[in-house]
């Protein structure tokens, strides 16, 4: 059978990492990239490896590409802290890495909870996620948000689910929206200008899409409190990617002036 690398990167994670590590703790080999913990996830961690990086916070990419250059082997899953391997899936990723046909990735599952519930609208399931691949034949897109494993060559779908508690809590989520909304302005700054009705359609457009096209409402309270957070989320992007126009804009005109 071959040998598998687990990868995870963390930043004060103690609340989640043990019950991450556990999961995982059937693999060859984890590794934890750390951007600089100042709470107990290197000490708990340091129960399940050996093989703890420290690396100062540069983005998702390069953390993800630094963690990836550390393995041992060619076959390599990479999970966050807040994401868990259920049995069936550790049995399916055994079973796959014991056969001789092996594509150059797979695609996972992932359920993801709010607030304890699995969401299974809002576009949120299946949620398809490439994390099991081999390493020789993968490339990080160059996203600062959201960004993904891209696999050259044949790919499959795996068939059990990677869970992901990704909201917990409000307090974490509306920091989370916050952090995600700037970069995905960062993103957006360099394309077309953010005008007034933007930050009023774009924004009802996005709950609609989530509450209504992607039938939020059968998840209940939750399904419309996800719809909610998506709607804010895509108002902040607009708000700080006007911000960040008008901030080039002001700057551009300033030097023209003392040019």
């Amino acid at each position: 059978m071959e040998k598998l690398s687990v990868v995870i990167i963390a930043g004060n994670e103690e609340k989640n990492i043990r019950d991450c590590l556990e999961s995982v703790k059937w693999a060859d080999e984890i590794i934890l990239i750390d951007s600089e913990s100042i709470d107990n996830t290197c000490e708990i961690a340091k129960e399940y490896t050996s093989h703890i990086y420290k690396k100062k916070w540069e983005g998702f990419v390069p953390q993800r590409k630094f963690s990836i250059e550390k393995t041992s082997f060619n076959w390599v899953l990479s999970i966050d802290a807040d994401e868990r391997v259920e049995e069936k899936l550790m049995l399916e990723i055994k079973e796959l890495l014991n056969s001789n046909d092996k594509k150059n990735g797979y695609w996972i599952p992932r359920q993801n909870y709010f607030l304890n519930k699995v969401i299974k609208t809002c576009g949120w399931y299946p949620d398809y996620q490439m994390r099991l691949f081999n390493k020789n034949f993968v490339r990080l897109s160059d996203r600062k948000v959201h960004e993904g494993f891209e696999v050259d060559g044949k790919t499959g779908k795996l068939n059990n689910h990677l869970i992901h508690f990704t909201h917990q809590n409000i307090t974490d989520t509306i920091k989370k929206i916050n952090d995600y909304s700037y970069l995905q302005a960062l993103e957006k700054r360099d394309g077309k200008r953010v005008k007034s009705i933007n930050l009023i359609l774009n924004p009802i457009a996005a709950f609609l899409n989530h509450f209504i096209g992607r039938k939020g409402y059968k998840d209940g309270i939750h399904g419309l409190m996800v719809s909610l957070i998506h709607m804010i989320t895509n108002l902040l992007t607009y708000m700080k990617t006007w911000e960040l126009q008008n901030k080039m804009k002001v700057g551009d005109e300033t030097k023209n002036t003392i040019g």
